[in-house]
C-alpha cells in the first residue's frame, strides 16, 4: 500500500519542510490543491460542502501554482512523487499546460502525475474566456492534446475548440505521466474509466467510497479498461483512523491512501505540529503495514 499526504489549503511556506518530512517518513507522494483566483461573487455551488462555508475558508488563503509548488518540493527531495489534487485542466491552454507538465516530469526524473479535474466554479471558466457549457468536451480534448504532446512525436489537433498544427515538444519525459481523474459525479467516473490512468477522490467516508468504486468498476468494465492492473485509486476516507480501517480501503481496491496527518482546520497549526503529525502517522500506520 502507498500513502499520500494531502496538504490542504494554505501553509505554502511549509511546503519544502513537509516534503522532506513526508519522504523521510515513508510516504509515497504528496498532493497539493489548485486555485487560480478567488471570485468575489460566484454563480456556482460547491459540490462537497456548503458553498458559503467553503467560500469563507477560501477567501484570502494562499494557494501556489501547482507546477511552481511541485518543482520547489521536488528540488529538495529524491523519491517523493507529486501531483495536484486536482488541477483545473480545461481552464488552461492545453499545449502550454503540456509544456509545463513535461518540463516538470523531466527535471524531477518522472516523479510527477497529473491530477486532473474540472472546476465547480463557473468563474474559473468565464474569467479565462472558456465556455463553461463546453467544459466536459473541452476536458476530453485537453487530455488528448496533453498526451499527444508529451509523446515527443509530431502531432496535430483540429476541432471546433482547438486548432493545433503539426508540432512536437522537447524535451519529454522518459516515462508516461499518469493522469489521475478527480470527481465524484458519474461523468467524472466515466472519464476516469475511459481516459484515465487512475482516479482521485475528494473528502469522503468508507460507505461513499465503496459505492463510488463500484460504479467506477462498472464503467471500467464497460470501456474495457478493467484489465489494466496499473490503474491507480487515490482515496481519502475522513473516517479512517486505525490500521484496520486502512486495510479495509485496500480491500476495496485503493492503491494510494490519502491522508492529512494534522488538523487542517486548526487556525493555530504550526509547522512543528504538522511534522509531528506526519511522523506519528508513519509510526502508527505506515511502519505497521
Amino acid at each position: 500500500m502507498r500513502f499520500s499526504i494531502l496538504t490542504g489549503l494554505g501553509g505554502t511556506g511549509d511546503y519544502t519542510q513537509l516534503a522532506l518530512a513526508a519522504e523521510a517518513s515513508g510516504f509515497h507522494s504528496l498532493a497539493i490543491p489548485d486555485s487560480i483566483f478567488y471570485p468575489e461573487i460566484t454563480e456556482s455551488d460547491y459540490p462537497y460542502m456548503k458553498t458559503d462555508a467553503v467560500r469563507q475558508v477560501l477567501d484570502g488563503v494562499p494557494v501556489l501554482d501547482p507546477f511552481v509548488a511541485m518543482a520547489t518540493m521536488a528540488a529538495v527531495t529524491d523519491t517523493l512523487r507529486f501531483y495536484p489534487a486536482v488541477m483545473k485542466v480545461p481552464v488552461r491552454q492545453p499545449l502550454v499546460l503540456a509544456k509545463a507538465l513535461s518540463s516538470l516530469a523531466v527535471v524531477t526524473g518522472n516523479r510527477v502525475s497529473l491530477g486532473a479535474g474540472l472546476s465547480p466554479w463557473k468563474e474559473d471558466f468565464t474569467f479565462n474566456g472558456v465556455d463553461f457549457d463546453l467544459r466536459g468536451k473541452l476536458f476530453d480534448e485537453c487530455l488528448e492534446i496533453i498526451r499527444a504532446a508529451m509523446s515527443g512525436e509530431y502531432f496535430e489537433h483540429q476541432s471546433d475548440n482547438f486548432t493545433i498544427g503539426r508540432c512536437k515538444l522537447s524535451p519529454v519525459p522518459t516515462a508516461s505521466v499518469p493522469i489521475l481523474i478527480g470527481g465524484h459525479a458519474k461523468p467524472a467516473l466515466r472519464r476516469a474509466a475511459r481516459l484515465g490512468d487512475g482516479w482521485v477522490s475528494a473528502n469522503s467516508d468508507y460507505e461513499t467510497l465503496k459505492g463510488l468504486l463500484e460504479i467506477l468498476a462498472e464503467f471500467r468494465q464497460e470501456y474495457g479498461t478493467d484489465e489494466r492492473t496499473c490503474f491507480e485509486v487515490h482515496a481519502f476516507d475522513v473516517t479512517a483512523r486505525s490500521l484496520e480501517d486502512y486495510k479495509r480501503l485496500e480491500a476495496l481496491g485503493v492503491t494510494d491512501i490519502c491522508v492529512n496527518p494534522w488538523n487542517p482546520y486548526d487556525p493555530e497549526i504550526t509547522l512543528d505540529k504538522k511534522i509531528a503529525g506526519i511522523e506519528r502517522f508513519a509510526r502508527g500506520i505506515i511502519t505497521q503495514y
